[in-house]
């Protein structure tokens, strides 16, 4: 009997050593914290932080995701990205879902509406996702946040504005030198583009994770009006995808894990829970390992 006993006790000590941060579910997850974090055309902007629950770590890696909806509609409090915000504070990050201005609200955002102003609506977005970085960053030491170890993600309108943020900065900020203290570690896009390719350089080439439908019908999968528009239309823009991004990053000597959806429309900027597993141990290895990873996944 005292032998079964020491048995599985040191069964149950080799399962608990083997288990990894940032990769299994090693905490609760607490409830969510709101908080507002700039005021925008009379409009609080506010967020969702995720933390986990027992954990004593004093600096933990950061997630700051923001939604879809054609910057017309959507929600942070999305059952798929709250779900996701749980499960990665489970993992021991800290999650922040955040909310931004809306500023095609019952508008159309597309081949109806003129480029110029598409371009200023990514603007808009990004420095909302911007402020909402610096506002956590102001807040590291209550919500236990290494500043040095933050994924900007986001999904379809939200992973536009993202990665314009991250990849276009020139193009999106007239002074970026204002979010000179924001740095992040990777990127975490579903269904995303940005204005040109051509503005990542060495000094931004990020490393990411990437989703995308090779058929998408409103955010190119490569290099492709937004929104499949015609030339002639309002709103014609050439948008690069993932696809583009990520040879980008490979001519950079970056890293990045893209996942190709054959026929694929815009349903993969979905949360991709079937994956996760993957997506987690790259942001472990490639965003705060520093393995170089370059890999392309066709399903």
């Amino acid at each position: 009997m005292r032998f079964y006993f020491l048995l599985c006790f040191f069964s149950l000590s080799f399962s608990t050593l083997a288990q990894e941060l940032y990769l299994d579910d090693l905490f609760p997850a607490k409830a969510a914290v709101t908080e507002t974090y700039a005021v925008k055309d009379g409009e609080a902007l506010k967020l969702d932080i995720f933390q986990p629950a027992k954990d004593t770590a004093r600096s933990r890696p950061l997630i700051i995701f923001m939604h879809g909806g054609g910057f017309a509609g959507g929600s942070r409090l999305n059952e798929a990205e709250v779900k996701f915000a749980q499960a990665a504070a489970k993992k021991g990050y800290v999650v922040a879902l955040i909310s931004y201005r809306l500023t095609r609200k019952e508008q159309s955002f597309g081949c109806d509406y003129k480029a110029a102003g598409k371009i200023e609506t990514f603007q808009k977005a990004a420095e909302d996702f911007m402020d909402a970085a610096q506002f956590l960053i102001s807040k590291k030491e209550q919500y236990g946040i290494d500043p040095a170890r933050i994924i900007a993600g986001g999904s379809s309108a939200g992973a536009e504005a993202v990665l314009n943020a991250v990849y276009n900065d020139a193009l999106m900020f007239a002074n970026y030198e204002t979010y000179e203290n924001v740095n992040f570690s990777g990127v975490f896009s579903l269904a995303g583009a940005i204005v040109d390719a051509r503005y990542i350089t060495p000094k931004n080439a990020i490393p990411g994770v990437f989703f995308h439908g090779t058929d998408d019908n409103l955010v190119p999968y490569a290099t492709a009006p937004h929104h499949q528009c015609d030339t002639n239309a309002p709103g014609y823009l050439i948008l690069d995808g993932s696809k583009t991004i990520t040879k980008k990053l490979k001519d950079l000597n970056s890293s990045y894990l893209l996942y190709s959806f054959e026929g694929g429309r815009h349903e993969h900027s979905g949360m991709p829970f079937q994956h996760l597993d993957a997506v987690f141990r790259f942001f472990k290895e490639a965003f705060f390992e520093g393995r170089r990873i370059q890999a392309e996944v066709l399903k």
